[in-house]
């Protein structure tokens, strides 16, 4: 079999768009209880102040807090072995700033984790999936400020230590390359911008440029202040990294192109990568500041922190790829996971315009491995669609299954080819709240949840085909796809 016997198959989620309860048992108001929904055509908004008469989706998303165990049963009936989740820091620290932690938001997890090894399930838990507690938003400009380090290394810390013994796998910061595009000011880093401007802006400033590389640098710092902390904690820990997967082909073979193709995946997947794998800043990083005019804010001994703070494994998203080139004439575009580029011609896209393109994941899995040669697991990986219920009363999602069983299979050709892959956890399990639009029209999940873009539903859950299809290949340990 080309997987190891304790390779961990499961699913992903965020809490931000799966657990609801934004205001219930002390919980704190975060980034994304400010932010509306929107649709594919329809940019979300943010908002400074919540407003009564507007529907935010992570005010109830598909409400996992009262749900967590139905769902996490459900996962164990497909024989999770791993559950990707993440805490909500303003759970935990309702604004960031507090002292002590909520006591209710602390059992509330206790209770998760315990569920979970009732159904034999390993816990791999992200620490900040654009979860940033709002009062650190506003007070601080998100992670422009420098104090947001030492709040999250508490949290962290907290983290560490309350769930020592019921959590084995973490990762710090969900995405974290998102910070490098102009895109995730809002969502990833927390900063201020106008009122009602749209979650994703990409018009800046000198200044916001420098703020936004100065925020990642911070996060940079935070993540390995906390990794070698969670080693001291318990040095049984594997604490991960997670990257947004980007693979850009070149349009041609202009060799311009070929150069431009490379220089997209170095600043959209290396850059992350080497400084929280290898512990420093990469050599073209120098030139990318200087060509780009960005001054990070950087402190005497931060290079020392990376260093010893470096990561166990790299994990990462995967859904589509792109092309870039540097012929203006071509300019068909594609959609994609935060990042985007040109159309492929030479592939399908789904309905949201994401180009399918499964032999790209055996690509990015040599590719990274080649570099880092430490483990690698895909954390987010699915189909997003628009399940509609069939005349017999069932989700029939068999595009669902084939797009899985393609990526599954190139999995298995790149584990043949020599890559350490330690698991996959297939991304919104359960029907969640879509990040980028904000919509449930959007689906992803083995089971349906009873959700609309307009907040309607009783939130219950169904299985869909692809529920059954998956607990075969966890059964088979993806020898029967």
């Amino acid at each position: 079999m080309p997987f190891r016997k304790d390779f961990l198959w499961g699913g992903a989620t965020a809490a931000n768009q799966y657990e609801g309860a934004w205001d219930l048992d002390g919980k704190g108001a975060s980034v994304p209880d400010h932010i509306r929904g929107g649709t594919v055509s329809t940019p979300r908004l943010w908002d400074k102040e919540i407003d009564p008469n507007v529907y935010y989706p992570s005010h109830q998303a598909v409400d996992f807090y009262h749900h967590y165990e139905e769902d996490i049963d459900l996962m164990g009936e497909m024989g999770f072995r791993c559950f990707r989740m993440s805490i909500n820091w303003s759970r935990i620290y309702p604004t960031g700033m507090e002292e002590k932690p909520n006591e209710k938001g602390l059992e509330f997890y206790h209770k998760v984790f315990l569920r979970c090894k009732k159904n034999n399930i390993e816990p791999l838990v992200t620490l900040s999936h654009y979860e940033l507690p709002w009062g650190l938003s506003e007070k601080y400009n998100g992670w422009t400020g420098r104090d947001v380090i030492d709040y999250f290394v508490r949290y962290a810390r907290t983290c560490f230590e309350e769930y020592k013994d019921e959590v084995k796998y973490w990762l710090t910061f969900n995405e974290i390359n998102i910070g490098a595009q102009p895109l995730g000011r809002i969502m990833s880093l927390g900063m201020q911008g106008k009122d009602h401007d749209p979650m994703f802006m990409f018009n800046e400033t000198k200044q916001e440029r420098d703020d936004r590389f100065t925020a990642l640098h911070n996060q940079f710092v935070a993540s390995a202040k906390a990794v070698k902390i969670g080693h001291e904690i318990n040095p049984e820990f594997k604490i991960g990294n997670m990257i947004a997967g980007s693979l850009s082909y070149p349009y041609t073979c202009n060799p311009k192109d070929i150069l431009e193709a490379d220089n997209s995946f170095n600043m959209a997947n290396y850059f992350c990568g080497d400084v929280q794998v290898r512990g420093h800043y990469p050599y073209y990083a120098k030139r990318y500041f200087k060509d780009n005019d960005i001054d990070v804010a950087m402190q005497e001994g931060d290079e020392k922190i990376l260093a010893e703070g470096t990561v166990d494994f790299y994990s990462f998203s995967y859904y589509a790829s792109s092309c870039v080139s540097t012929d203006p004439e071509v300019n068909e575009k594609a959609g994609g996971n935060m990042l985007s580029g040109l159309k492929n011609p030479y592939l399908q896209a789904s309905d949201w315009g994401w180009q399918i393109d499964p032999d790209g994941l055996r690509t990015y899995l040599n590719r990274v491995y080649g570099r880092y040669e430490i483990p690698l697991m895909v954390v987010e990986n699915g189909l997003g669609a628009n399940d509609e219920r069939s005349a017999d009363g069932k989700f029939h999602d068999d595009y669902r299954i084939e797009y899985l069983k393609k990526h599954i299979e190139t999995m298995k050709e790149a584990v043949e080819d020599g890559v350490d892959l330690m698991g996959y956890t297939m991304w919104g399990c359960v029907d969640l709240v879509s990040a980028s639009t904000g919509e449930m029209k959007k689906r992803y999940g083995f089971i349906y949840v009873d959700r609309d873009n307009d907040g309607n539903g009783d939130f219950h859950r169904e299985r869909k085909d692809s529920f059954y299809w998956y607990k075969k290949v966890i059964e088979s340990n993806g020898e029967e796809l």
